[in-house]
């Protein structure tokens, strides 16, 4: 069965290549169980795990960011490509997960971990404190190309999750949009978008919003 292979915590540090000058990014694996709860609206909330410092409130954090999921497998796929270690947490997860193809999940798919349900939302979009803390040139746009961006999970009952609890995905939506195709379509491939709204009130809002205003849109002129 799928597992959590780590629970990852982050503080504060300094960090001057962010946009508001600190981060907490840089996560660490904790044995001890830890708290999730939802833990309110962007820009007011920030992480879902008690104890996670999530610095820039505008553009992360929040109840459809409350927790960011990374499958194991493929943080070892970047550590040959990189030529590196990558350990747990490195990505800014909370959860490294063991047997799930996090970035395959379906838009809306339910995971009960440990004693919490979470759900599915959308997928992580790099940012630049994210390439500041890989230190490899081009970063975002290796990440973007890969297509394999982790998934962000809202808290629709809260619990705890420890180190080795299994993930067992208890529903799962009857649509096809997956965290990698909303991925793709929110950053490489717009045609992509209007598929999107297959997901239906499982999309959160602001990616609906992108597809509405794409829809809205008046057509280009044919060349």
């Amino acid at each position: 069965m799928p597992s959590v292979l780590s629970v990852n915590i982050g503080s504060r540090v300094r960090f001057e290549q962010a946009e508001v000058g600190h981060t907490g990014i840089g996560k660490r694996p904790v044995t001890t169980p830890v708290e999730v709860r939802a833990p309110g609206p962007r820009g007011v909330g920030g992480s879902g795990l008690v104890g996670d410092h999530i610095s820039d409130l505008r553009h992360h954090g929040g109840d459809d960011q409350a927790v960011y999921a990374y499958a194991r497998e493929d943080l070892d796929d970047w550590a040959v490509e990189l030529g590196r270690d990558v350990p747990p947490g490195l990505f800014g997860e909370n959860l490294t997960t063991a047997g799930l193809d996090v970035s395959g999940a379906l838009v809306g798919e339910r995971w009960r971990v440990g004693s919490a349900l979470l759900q599915v939302t959308s997928p992580r979009v790099p940012c630049r404190t994210f390439a500041a803390v890989m230190e490899r040139g081009g970063w975002v746009k290796a990440f973007t190309r890969r297509a394999v961006p982790g998934a962000y999970l809202r808290v629709l009952e809260p619990g705890v999750i420890t180190a080795g609890d299994p993930v067992e995905v208890v529903h799962r939506p009857d649509h096809d949009v997956t965290i990698a195709r909303a991925f793709r379509a929110l950053l490489t491939e717009p045609e992509l978008l209007p598929g999107l709204l297959a997901a239906g009130d499982d999309l959160p809002a602001d990616a609906r919003r992108r597809v509405e205003r794409r829809l809205a849109a008046p057509a280009s002129d044919p060349a």
